[in-house]
């Protein structure tokens, strides 16, 4: 090549990156970019007028709506922190030597083979302050009666012991797969060195197994954060305002043609993610790198 003389950039790469930005861009930054915009605007299908912040200062002027964020916070760790414990100890149970395992891996997973809908239509009956299953054994055993999603206090508890049970079948995969990765060599070593199994299980297992700890997090907290048809399904925000969260109250704001205050609903939902998902990600990460 003579010196001077410009290198001619190839377009051959871009063509394969074109059609995966053109949907991203079209299916992604396109409807970000009008929901910023919309959220600031009192809009209907035929007209929208610009209103500024006023949407976001009802949001949160609001304590029906604002109660709303609170909600999913508490919502989402609740349930990523259940989901990761209880998720553990169940995988290293499964990964132990006996003999049934197999068929209780199919039984754990099973719940996952089942909609989200139906499993809060069946867990609504099933805590039926009077015909539901769970009251009729407590009833049985001398207790009261328990109103769980009839009562403010035990509702969004209810919902979230609900959601625990649902996706547990996903977490417990997860580890059990993390758990099978982990080279036995490791175990053997600590045997030879006079490790109990709880030494082991501290020093061997939860280290080496953070990288699907981490993923559990990151999946369980944002499904948390952005989790709808399971609290409509069984308690449609009630009573009251309870059970609200986020998706439950952007969807009431829509279906009473509220569309500004629904759009900065779902505004705000993003910033939340993002500011809480991204960071935790970041940090995950680090922590993984730190092992390794």
């Amino acid at each position: 090549m003579q010196k001077g003389k410009r290198r001619k950039i190839s377009l051959y790469p871009i063509w394969f990156v074109l059609p995966a930005l053109t949907i991203f861009g079209i299916f992604f930054l396109y409807p970000i970019v009008t929901s910023f915009y919309y959220s600031m605007t009192v809009w209907n299908f035929d007209s929208a007028i610009f209103c500024g912040l006023e949407n976001y200062r009802m949001f949160f002027s609001e304590n029906e709506l604002s109660s709303a964020v609170v909600h999913t916070l508490i919502y989402a760790f609740s349930t990523s922190m259940l989901k990761v414990i209880i998720a553990f100890f169940i995988a290293v149970f499964l990964c132990s030597r006996i003999r049934t395992k197999d068929f209780i891996r199919s039984a754990v997973f099973f719940p996952n083979l089942v909609s989200m809908m139906a499993v809060g239509l069946t867990f609504s009956y099933l805590m039926h302050p009077t015909k539901g299953l769970f009251n009729a054994v407590l009833t049985g055993l001398g207790f009261a009666p328990v109103d769980f999603l009839g009562d403010v206090r035990l509702a969004l508890g209810s919902i979230i012991a609900t959601d625990v049970w649902k996706g547990l079948s996903v977490s417990v995969v997860i580890y059990i797969a993390g758990i099978q990765s982990i080279d036995r060599n490791y175990y053997e070593a600590a045997e030879i060195d006079g490790a109990s199994r709880g030494q082991c299980l501290r020093h061997i297992t939860l280290p080496l197994v953070a990288p699907s700890q981490n993923t559990i997090i990151i999946l369980s907290l944002i499904g948390g954060l952005r989790s709808f048809d399971l609290i409509w399904a069984m308690t449609s925000g009630g009573p009251g305002f309870a059970t609200d969260v986020m998706a439950s109250v952007i969807y009431k704001q829509y279906a009473y043609g509220f569309y500004g205050l629904s759009t900065a609903g779902n505004v705000i939902m993003l910033l939340l993610i993002s500011v809480i998902a991204f960071p935790l990600q970041h940090i995950l990460r680090r922590r993984e790198e730190a092992i390794v």
